[in-house]
């Protein structure tokens, strides 16, 4: 039964793969309510985000903004065409521009390091390894019900099948939360390095840590791409939910920054 519907969940993956990878601008655009932010709206978004491209010879990536009064940040886009950084009407208003500069140098290093690809990726390749821990497990419940003749000998292998893609699963989203949390060191340290300015970035990052929630983000897929977790229950902080969190701690962010 595996082998005769393994075709199928081949084409069922090849065509989700192509949708979330061509299409995850307009999907995430959606899911944050972002609109374009045209340059007469905001001049100075504008000259900080070309300042700031031209420094290091990149591509000027479209602009955003989603209209909430929540302090956060997030890019987008796999290809020049489709580059995207999208701010809050909150982290534009209330952050000055050295904070918003890093803010933004943030969101940038996160384009130059191709790591809305590489999640996206990411997330795909759980679905697979979710999926297949379904159809193992659907197929061992039918398996129990037949007959010995049909079933007993299958039953041992189904289990072992069920249990292999159980455990290749717990560990691609263990990869997929380890790799998410060291992209944004990284594009932390990108920001400090491309602005010169470390502790601008750090308070950003204070502020942001204040008031993160944007009301129209429900999904976490679509929350681990902001600067700061918009979903983040922060009442939880045991060392098992630590392995399953997007973003390291945002005290520990600004602790590494401050040491620059």
């Amino acid at each position: 039964m595996f082998l005769h519907i393994a075709p199928f969940v081949l084409i069922v993956v090849g065509i989700w793969f192509l949708i979330a990878y061509f299409a995850n601008t307009s999907i995430i655009k959606s899911a944050t309510g972002a609109r374009t932010l045209k340059r007469r709206e905001n001049m100075r978004v504008y000259n900080l985000v070309e300042n700031l491209c031209m420094s290091k010879g990149m591509t000027m990536p479209k602009v955003d903004v989603i209209e909430d009064n929540a302090l956060n940040a997030y890019a987008s886009g796999i290809n020049k065409d489709t580059y995207t950084v999208s701010l809050t009407r909150g982290i534009i208003n209330t952050l000055d521009d050295d904070e918003l500069e890093g803010v933004i140098a943030h969101e940038l290093a996160h384009i130059r390091n191709h790591d809305v690809r590489v999640l996206i990726v990411s997330i795909v390749f759980v679905g697979i390894f979710s999926m297949i821990t379904q159809i193992a497990f659907r197929i061992l419940l039918n398996s129990s019900g037949r007959s010995n003749r049909n079933g007993k000998g299958l039953l041992p292998i189904m289990l072992v099948a069920l249990v292999l893609a159980a455990i290749g699963y717990f560990f691609t989203i263990i990869m997929r939360f380890a790799i998410s949390r060291k992209r944004e060191y990284l594009a932390d340290a990108a920001a400090a390095e491309m602005t010169r300015q470390p502790l601008a970035l750090a308070s950003a990052l204070r502020k942001i840590a204040q008031r993160p929630n944007i009301k129209t983000i429900k999904r976490d897929d679509v929350a681990q791409l902001f600067i700061e977790h918009p979903l983040r229950d922060k009442s939880v902080s045991s060392m098992l939910s630590g392995l399953f969190a997007t973003h390291p701690p945002i005290d520990k962010r600004i602790a590494i920054l401050e040491q620059f």
